[in-house]
């Protein structure tokens, strides 16, 4: 995995030396090599993070008459068989790394390479006939691509710190993400924190000439109408398919000339993956992964359990509140946005240990729950909308009890409560967001501390409303679940886990995550099961479970999902008493001067969890929100470097 910026300006040929202080902000993504093409309008520059073919050179890589160059960060699974095809086609070869196949393939498929390759990737190709520039992102969002324009310059990057080297910028937050992020828990689909700076989006190519821009979607996650799903598919044959399908993913994702780790949470998804890789190609496979002393929180024992049963070389390492705290404003910075959560941050220290250990590679099972059906949320709204049909049937807001077990304070712990919380409006059932208003609301609740200048700016604001019109036109033909699958992939998946708490924070430390359950061709088998298969009741994941029956123990098969969290709000005090950073972060004159919050909202907040309070998700996703948001501002609006450190895991 590596690290991609450039320039493009058609008026005046950019600066290389401009393109090399943007290569040295991304020296963290790639510290293996660096290199800058100068290419006439166009300036590619690239860091490397060697994994394929080690001795290949440094990016930008071209063709053999150098009319096109590449600047690539990713991996691209299939290539050993793109270049036998292109082998065939005439092409010749200078290496053995995939980056090769991206410069060949384009000049033999054009614009529709990207839809011949299977993996994650995001990279900037310059058509030096055609004075052209191709930026492309992943079909699912799991390497990120930044542009910013400013005058005829157009600068594009995998960080929004590379793009901090363009003169005469004055980076400021946009309000209105802010807004989105306090809904969604990321920007939407497009949109960066960063005013006058946006986002290519997951599955999308942009292409940039003379002319201008033109950009379009050449992937997307879909689903069968209602009725072509085929409700009488023989279980155990989409079990035996699904797992034969996961074990490609997982062999594919094993391809590297450097070793690869994985990482084992605990639970069924990484389990699953590092069983197949054990399975596959991994014969002594290493694993990793962080313990809590909260018992709420830590899976020591179910992942002991699993490195007994996989036969795993396996490291831990523990997460005390005090490394969070030490270690928050640093996984903000390579965040590049607000973060409601503090489970990043234990991730990027983590993927340090990882480094440490010699591994620049690890598998991960991120991305199950949303083709697989394994949120909470999903079954939350599978009871909210059966109740909604029946809203005065005690029986079924009963059921309300059986979601969220992991959870020390659940909501469904009274069951009054409970069915005030999750309203099951039969006025809103047909709405597109059904299924996740209950989380954005919560998550909205936010918005109360915003200062009165961004409320009155935010006024008429509807969120789930934008989503709702940006919804492709065969969504409403799609089942409830497939329709709630469609939209947490597309904002939870895309613009946090695989963004905020992912790339960012295993590239801080040049560790490649790869995802298997991310495979759009297992993707799209998944899609086509009916959603029992998924959810059967109320079991979550049910056919991932049936197709991983004696390949992992059966209390993993049986044990409910628990997600992985980290503490929040307490990990920034000490003894009653907000640690001195934090306290001159949230001060009146701190909030007063940035403006983006309330400083008597924000005081109330803070003496609340002063006094250990803020037991509930709304007041912790408050509390880490608005100081994320002021580290953000203070580290990119005012420059200034963190005064929390990272300090390395024991």
């Amino acid at each position: 995995m590596c690290g991609v910026a450039g320039l493009l300006d058609f008026r005046q040929a950019p600066s290389a030396q401009l393109a090399w202080a943007m290569v040295r902000a991304l020296h963290h993504r790639g510290p293996d090599g660096h290199g800058v093409r100068e290419c006439g309008p166009a300036v590619l520059g690239h860091a490397r993070l060697a994994v394929i073919d080690p001795d290949a050179g440094a990016q930008p890589m071209g063709n053999e008459d150098a009319s096109v160059w590449v600047s690539f960060n990713g991996e691209i699974y299939n290539h050993a068989e793109l270049r036998r095809q292109l082998l065939g086609l005439g092409h010749g070869f200078r290496s053995h790394c995939d980056t090769e196949v991206l410069v060949h393939g384009y000049e033999s498929w054009g614009d529709a390479l990207v839809e011949r390759l299977d993996g994650q990737f995001a990279f900037a190709l310059w058509d030096g006939r055609r004075r052209r520039l191709l930026l492309a992102r992943d079909r699912t969002g799991i390497r990120p691509m930044f542009l910013r324009r400013d005058g005829s310059r157009l600068g594009f990057a995998s960080e929004v710190k590379a793009l901090l080297a363009m003169p005469g910028w004055t980076p400021r937050l946009d309000p209105q993400v802010l807004a989105e992020v306090f809904t969604t828990w990321g920007p939407l689909a497009g949109h960066s924190p960063f005013e006058g700076v946006r986002s290519l989006e997951p599955g999308s190519c942009l292409a940039i000439d003379e002319a201008g821009e033109r950009g379009w979607r050449y992937w997307d996650w879909s689903f069968p109408e209602r009725g072509v799903v085929r409700e009488e598919l023989d279980a155990q044959a989409c079990a035996s398919e699904l797992l034969r399908r996961l074990q490609t993913s997982v062999d594919q994702r094993l391809r590297a000339d450097v070793p690869v780790g994985a990482y084992l949470s605990g639970g069924l998804d990484s389990a699953a993956v590092a069983a197949l890789a054990r399975r596959g190609g991994a014969r002594r496979l290493r694993t990793f992964s962080i313990r809590f002393d909260d018992p709420e929180f830590d899976e020591g024992e179910q992942q002991q359990e699993l490195v007994r049963a996989l036969g795993c070389e396996h490291a831990q390492w523990r997460c005390r509140d005090s490394d969070i705290a030490q270690a928050f404003e640093q996984a903000v910075w390579h965040a590049e946005a607000p973060m409601l959560r503090t489970a990043p941050v234990p991730l990027m220290l983590l993927a340090r240990q990882v480094h440490a250990a010699g591994f620049k590679v690890v598998l991960t099972g991120e991305g199950a729950d949303e083709v697989l059906g394994g949120y909470d949320l999903f079954k939350e709204a599978r009871v909210r909308r059966f109740m909604a049909r029946a809203p005065q049937s005690a029986w079924r807001s009963a059921l309300l009890g059986r979601l969220y077990p992991w959870l020390s304070r659940s909501p469904t712990a009274s069951a009054s409560l409970a069915r005030g919380f999750f309203r099951a409006d039969p006025d809103k059932l047909a709405l597109p967001g059904y299924g996740h208003m209950t989380r954005w609301s919560t998550t909205q609740r936010c918005w109360q501390l915003f200062s009165p200048e961004l409320r009155d700016a935010l006024r008429g604001r509807d969120i789930p409303g934008e989503i709702a019109s940006g919804l492709p036109a065969e969504f409403p033909a799609w089942g409830p679940l497939q329709q709630d699958q469609y939209i947490e992939a597309t904002t939870l998946l895309s613009q946090y886990l695989l963004c905020t708490q992912g790339d960012r924070m295993s590239m801080a430390h040049a560790v490649e995550g790869r995802f298997p359950f991310l495979d759009h061709h297992l993707i799209a088998f998944a899609s086509s099961l009916p959603a029992r298969y998924k959810i059967m009741g109320l079991n979550e994941k049910w056919l991932l479970k049936r197709a991983m029956r004696g390949l992992l123990p059966e209390s993993v098969l049986a044990r409910s999902k628990q997600p992985y969290r980290a503490p929040d709000s307490r990990c920034f005090f000490s003894g009653g008493v907000e640690l001195d950073w934090v306290a001159d972060l949230l001060s009146p004159v701190s909030l007063q001067a940035a403006g983006y919050f309330d400083a008597t909202a924000v005081g109330r907040l803070l003496a609340k969890c002063r006094a250990g309070r803020a037991i509930g998700f709304a007041d912790n996703m408050a509390f880490v929100g608005v100081l994320s948001t002021m580290s953000l501002h203070r580290q990119f609006v005012q420059r200034a470097p963190p005064r929390s450190r990272e300090e390395a895991p024991s």
